[in-house]
């Protein structure tokens, strides 16, 4: 495969509304450099004005042209490790896979070393990319579907803005136990950590801010198919949730042990991805159908169904 060059510069034209800015005000307003990679690139030669070295505190014009040199090389940081990876979408900024069930996306601890991450650093490797591994979320372990990662400490920066103003769109499909009632609707109910078990998560008036849309995709016997669309991203929001609503996901041996005979796993799919290009700003949607076992539960009940 084709090498990728370790660093690239991106430049933004000073509008006259902007004139009269200092250098670093452009870095960071709408070039959205964090400071801490300014200081980076100001020990590595990596900031310019007008094709010059660049002085973070020099006035603008309109029509100059303020560069940043925003992918230096990185340590990969997490050992390479060689596994069939399913990639639904890569450029030299961003890398998104539809990661299997039962695979972490990033260790949690020092013991796990055959994770997601441990795969996308083995594939930048034979891509010549030399680049920390930057997942720019997360889902559980036994939840399958579309993770991101980011090529740059750059491009992560700024896909991490997207996720916190609630503008990187996340959707989900699950098949929950029950028959749910309506159409769509909306979950808003803070959750925090279960004083019984901390590893768990419940609904609770101090907990923090968590918000769920739901959309029945397709009604079975005794089971429902829904969409989702986090609103927030607290730990397990969608499992307690549904649970709280009265719908646990079916094969969750955690929240509401429903469904264990379909489904060795809670039958949660990371179904649709949409967000702005870190560096070009385009639109980019992504799609990834539900896993081979979620496919065979969903083609159990509907066969029951019919009958």
């Amino acid at each position: 495969m084709p090498n990728e060059s370790p660093s690239a510069w991106v430049n933004h034209t000073v509008t006259p509304e902007e004139a009269g800015r200092t250098v670093q005000d452009i870095l960071t307003g709408p070039m959205s450099v964090s400071r801490r990679m300014i200081q980076r690139l100001t020990r590595a030669k990596g900031l310019q004005h007008n094709r010059r070295a660049a002085w973070l505190k020099s006035k603008v014009r309109a029509g100059d042209v303020v560069s940043a040199r925003l992918n230096p090389a990185e340590s990969a940081g997490l050992p390479p490790v060689e596994m069939d990876l399913r990639i639904v979408h890569e450029d030299a900024e961003v890398l998104a896979v539809d990661k299997p069930p039962f695979l972490l996306v990033h260790p949690t601890s020092p013991e796990p070393d055959r994770t997601l991450a441990h795969g996308v650093a083995h594939h930048l490797e034979r891509r010549g990319v030399h680049a920390k591994v930057h997942p720019v979320h997360r889902i559980d372990r036994d939840t399958s579907g579309l993770v991101v990662f980011a090529k740059t400490g750059h491009a992560h920066h700024r896909l991490d803005l997207q996720l916190r103003a609630g503008e990187l769109k996340r959707e989900y499909l699950a098949l929950v136990d029950g028959v749910v009632e309506g159409e769509r609707g909306v979950i808003d109910a803070p959750i925090g950590r279960d004083p019984r078990n901390p590893v768990l998560r419940v609904v609770r008036k101090d907990g923090d801010a968590a918000v769920t849309r739901w959309e029945v995709a397709e009604r079975y016997a005794g089971a429902t198919l829904l969409r989702l669309e986090l609103e927030t991203g607290r730990t397990h929001q969608i499992r307690v949730h549904l649970l709280h609503a009265g719908h646990p996901v079916l094969g969750d041996r955690q929240y509401g042990r429903k469904g264990l005979h379909l489904i060795k796993r809670q039958a949660l799919h990371a179904s649709h991805l949409a967000f702005a290009h870190p560096t070009s700003g385009e639109p980019i949607r992504l799609d990834a159908a539900p896993a081979p076992d979620m496919q065979t539960a969903i083609h159990i009940l509907g066969v029951a169904a019919a009958d």
